[in-house]
């Protein structure tokens, strides 16, 4: 497989993810903090396009609910906005276009067509976010169901997967109730756990279950180490190469140790040790994301010969 061609699957599936989560985050902050005062909504909004990695260098206006959700939802000129990652990935599969499947092009097409077609206020935010969640899993599904699980498809779930797990330390980083206003069942709902949650846990209730669940839970497809198992066995399947001696990729290494931390570690009191795991966490992400793209994507600089000089 031609390298451009790998590195366009792996950035449609990290892009349609990173609008995904970023839907769902957007979803359950709003109807909060449109019940906010002013003061708060404007240090609410600052805190959410941080930990999004939002840039509002070139904007004046300070900061507030319409312009988070212009930036986050709107913004095409964002990498990490709803709009510009939804872009980002229909350009990509329009690079690829003979390698992904039909309805995977036509369904990341009429996405990208209806754009335009929403109200730019809150109310037409909320239904915006909505619409994108519902989008991402038909391309999602429509990839599940008309791609061989070939390289092609193992490149798509990398990405994917890689982008679902720094995507879910994002939700967690926004759970911190006095910094954000929510509350740990919304963030359950953010990311969609809220029913497994409690199938798992029944009368088990609270904080740290919650923060445990959307961690650690290994049947769980949104949890960091769910997600983080999965890029390792797609890094696996790309490059099966045994080794006695335990000699692995840098990415899947990184993979690798941040995964286990996660499991073999015992902890006492896990919401204190929260931004610790979850820095790791992101760290890992763009390590790995660094060393997928050297191993495979990277373009060696062209070699001129210039003859010897006497």
């Amino acid at each position: 497989m031609l390298s451009r061609i790998a590195e366009s699957l792996f950035w449609i599936g990290r892009y349609v993810e990173r609008a995904d989560g970023t839907a769902r985050i957007l979803d359950v902050h709003l109807e909060r903090l449109n019940q906010l005062p002013l003061a708060e909504q404007r240090t609410v909004s600052a805190n959410l396009m941080s930990v999004m990695g939002v840039d509002t260098s070139d904007d004046d206006s300070p900061p507030g609910l319409q312009q988070l959700v212009t930036r986050m939802a709107f913004d095409l000129r964002q990498p990490n906005s709803i709009a510009g990652s939804l872009s980002a990935a229909r350009e990509n599969a329009r690079r690829a276009r003979e390698t992904v499947s039909a309805p995977v092009w036509e369904s990341l097409n009429a996405t990208w067509n209806g754009l335009t077609s929403h109200r730019r206020d809150v109310v037409g935010t909320y239904r915006f976010c909505t619409w994108v969640i519902e989008r991402t899993a038909t391309v999602q599904g429509m990839a599940d169901s008309t791609m061989s699980r070939d390289d092609s498809w193992q490149f798509l779930a990398l990405g994917r997967s890689l982008e679902r797990a720094d995507m879910t330390a994002r939700m967690l980083a926004t759970g911190d109730e006095e910094a954000f206003r929510l509350s740990w069942a919304n963030m359950l709902r953010c990311a969609g756990a809220y029913e497994s949650f409690l199938r798992s846990r029944r009368a088990a209730f609270g904080d740290t279950y919650a923060v445990e669940f959307l961690l650690l839970d290994r049947l769980f497809p949104r949890s960091v180490v769910s997600s983080l198992r999965q890029v390792e066995q797609a890094l696996i399947a790309l490059d099966p190469e045994y080794s006695r001696t335990g000699k692995m990729d840098s990415a899947r290494r990184l993979v690798g140790q941040a995964c286990t931390f996660l499991e073999y570690h015992h902890s006492h009191d896990l919401l204190a040790e929260l931004p610790e795991h979850l820095e790791r966490v992101r760290a890992a992400c763009s390590g790995a994301s660094n060393a997928i793209t050297s191993k495979y994507f990277a373009q060696a600089a062209e070699q001129a010969w210039t003859g010897e000089h006497i």
